[in-house]
């Protein structure tokens, strides 16, 4: 079973405040996120067990990456619904401007190779920094609940504006 996305996004705009809407958030618990040293110590905090029952955790091995959503997010100010593509936000211009990219190729690949939570803590971190806190956090959350190879192919294809992969070819069944 996989954790919910729109769940994970409620649970984001339900802590921040907006006073458009009159609504306070909760500040103090996104303080309290935001100081996390590690996804240990974000899985303890009340607001993200929270999150760990609205998005359908299961059982504790959920809880890691529902702890770091829960620390990352917390970093995230503006929800950009403009740019529904993390990676192609913060990719290169084209593949021959590296240097045109917000977040440079080398801690990209870092990002690609974090393994570990604590790891992906800090690659996500550095990036919702660079992004001044501004990341679309449905897109946002879909990586940090499930950092799967084919997202992280499919980051890989935003990020260097590649396009999408395409479907491979039917192979032709052959009779003997």
């Amino acid at each position: 079973m996989s954790l919910s996305i729109p769940a994970t996004v409620a649970w984001w705009r339900d802590l921040q405040p907006d006073p458009e809407r009159n609504r306070p958030g909760n500040r103090a618990a996104l303080a309290r996120l935001r100081r996390c040293a590690t996804v240990a110590e974000a899985m303890q905090d009340p607001v993200t067990i929270s999150l760990f029952q609205r998005c359908g955790g299961t059982g504790p091995w959920h809880l890691p990456d529902v702890g770091l959503a829960a620390a990352v997010l917390a970093h995230v100010r503006d929800d950009d619904r403009e740019n529904p593509r993390i990676a192609r936000r913060v990719g290169p211009d084209n593949t021959d401007k590296p240097e045109t990219a917000l977040l440079k190729p080398l801690r990209f690949r870092r990002l690609l190779e974090a393994d570990l939570p604590d790891e992906r803590l800090a690659a996500f971190r550095r990036l919702a920094a660079l992004a001044s806190s501004k990341l679309n956090v449905a897109d946002l959350a879909g990586a940090l609940l499930d950092w799967a190879e084919w997202r992280r192919t499919r980051w890989v294809y935003d990020y260097w504006n590649a396009g999408q992969p395409t479907p491979a070819p039917y192979a032709e069944e052959t009779t003997s």
